[in-house]
């Protein structure tokens, strides 16, 4: 039996809000859509294809980082986040929010997390850092990634996705003409792997 080195890349604002819209309603609280991404990991892992087996190398968390004299409160929760993350073994890429002219009316962005995300996938794969990458988010600005090495490896390493499924959200990232295999998770199997955890406190 063939063991697989997995990674996994989690675009977690997008794994979080995704999750949001599948499962909980829009007055839930903060913390309904959090998941514990190496448990997330593992649950995966645990489903490999027929004839594998599978092991979590790593886990790759992409997410924006509020400025500490702008959101004090919200970077403070980040950071105690993140370093549950990093206690978990997982490691964390981050870029500061870009706050617009008009902020706090208008919401401060993530900008350049999916470039970041996309750049390292490739370049992993070039590398040979893993066997089979995991892509956690439903962000089409992802699929350039995906089509590349779909198409400059042809199975090895591999490409596949992750999202959630209700009967309310069904988005994934595919690729025309490409069999790409999605890992999709229901509520029971968010209930797995779920945090409640308030990092506000």
């Amino acid at each position: 039996m063939t063991e697989q080195r997995v990674v996994l890349f989690v675009d977690s604002q997008n794994l979080y809000h995704c999750a949001r819209a599948a499962f909980f309603a829009p007055d839930a609280s903060h913390t309904h859509g959090q998941c514990d991404p190496i448990r997330l990991g593992e649950l995966i892992c645990s489903r490999p294809p027929q004839g594998f087996t599978r092991v979590l190398h790593q886990t790759r968390i992409y997410t924006g980082r509020p400025e500490s004299g702008r959101q004090p409160k919200a970077y403070g929760a980040h950071m105690k986040q993140c370093a549950a993350w990093q206690a978990a073994g997982a490691a964390i890429i981050s870029r500061t929010l870009r706050y617009p002219p008009d902020w706090p009316s208008s919401k401060a962005q993530e900008k350049g997390i999916d470039v970041a995300l996309a750049i390292d996938f490739v370049a992993l794969a070039i590398d040979g850092a893993f066997d089979v990458g995991i892509i956690c988010s439903t962000d089409s600005d992802l699929k350039p990634a995906l089509e590349y090495v779909s198409d400059k490896f042809d199975g090895g390493p591999r490409g596949e996705v992750m999202a959630w499924r209700s009967p309310t959200a069904s988005r994934r990232l595919s690729i025309q003409s490409k069999n790409v295999w999605c890992h999709q998770l229901d509520r029971a199997d968010y209930d797995q792997v779920s945090d409640h955890t308030d990092y506000n406190l």
